[in-house]
């Protein structure tokens, strides 16, 4: 697919945003790792999509640069009160039921990759990780920016995403990447 092609169906999702990079481009560093072993959402090692069973950052890192191209993808709220956990989850849900229906969209037209989710994967709740049983989806498992250590800023102003939306907005981002021969 083209990158136009691309960047509509993304759209066409339902996201506010999106742009193609070269993942030689996305801008990684490690500093971000500890925002996760702060494990301030809970899943820090009780879910096979976080720190630390997903990988170490070198991994994912790895993962990510393997292949050539990722679509950054941005979903945008209206929110008044940035301490509102509820509104966040609900929101931060919508992005990633969005990039995984967006994910199943390019599955059926040939195009393989993997999501990095605006949060750890949600699939199962529990996760299995937390029962000691194997992921029940590791296709479709998908680890978040924090645990890529992906410098979500940088990436947007290297992409011309907005990354602060203004007042009384917030936003989520994510990436979907092109596995291509």
């Amino acid at each position: 697919m083209t990158n136009a092609e691309l960047i509509d169906l993304a759209l066409s999702e339902g996201f506010a945003a999106a742009a193609v990079t070269a993942t030689e481009e996305i801008p990684f560093d490690p500093i971000f790792r500890p925002y996760c072993e702060e494990n301030l959402c809970g899943q820090y090692g009780a879910n096979w999509s976080c720190p630390p069973v997903c990988g170490s950052f070198e991994e994912m890192r790895s993962r990510i640069l393997a292949q050539k191209r990722a679509i950054l993808l941005q979903t945008i709220w209206e929110i008044s009160d940035y301490t509102d956990e509820t509104a966040i989850r609900e929101a931060k849900n919508f992005h990633n039921r969005a990039s995984a229906a967006l994910a199943g969209n390019l599955r059926t037209k040939g195009v393989r990759g993997f999501v990095v989710g605006a949060s750890g994967c949600g699939l199962c709740s529990p996760c299995a990780k937390v029962t000691g049983e194997p992921c029940r989806f590791p296709e479709m498992k998908f680890s978040c920016m924090s645990a890529y250590c992906i410098f979500v800023r940088q990436l947007c102003e290297k992409c011309g995403v907005e990354y602060d939306c203004g007042p009384g907005l917030l936003g989520f981002f994510g990436l979907f990447v092109l596995e291509e021969e």
